[in-house]
């Protein structure tokens, strides 16, 4: 087992009063293993930028406004010249003006990043959210 270090944090009240209702709805035993495990998410979610040559896979989710004039084919052909990428993808309509897409991709990280970063600067594009794991 590994050596355990401890750390000291310090919090806004209000931030950690939100956290600690959170914790406490989805269960947590302890405020450490949620700070642990949000630790977690936050290098793995970062880590993947700067390893551009390493093999990686993951997900981009991708919330935007159908009505964008050309939107549409710009996310199509961005999609289709990052081809290679591109493992699936699914496509749910949320409303009247909105869709959701999600992107599953493999491979370099600095392709993926530059799919994401391309996707993310369309007008019209609400939200776009990476989540990229060495594989």
């Amino acid at each position: 087992m590994s050596k355990i270090v401890r750390v000291g944090v310090t919090f806004p009240p209000e931030l950690l009063n939100d956290f600690d209702a959170i914790i406490d709805k989805m269960g947590y035993e302890s405020r450490s293993k949620a700070i642990q495990d949000a630790v977690r998410l936050f290098v793995s979610e970062r880590k993947w930028l700067q390893e551009a040559d390493a093999n990686q896979t993951g997900v981009i989710l991708m919330v935007y406004n159908h009505e964008t004039r050309g939107l549409e084919s710009d996310l199509t052909n961005s999609q289709h010249h990052h081809s290679d990428l591109i493992s699936s993808t699914m496509h749910i309509h949320l409303g009247e003006h909105d869709c959701l897409e999600v992107i599953a991709v493999k491979g370099k990280g600095s392709e993926i990043r530059h799919l994401s970063d391309d996707l993310a600067t369309r007008r019209g594009v609400k939200i776009l959210k990476s989540m990229i794991v060495n594989v």
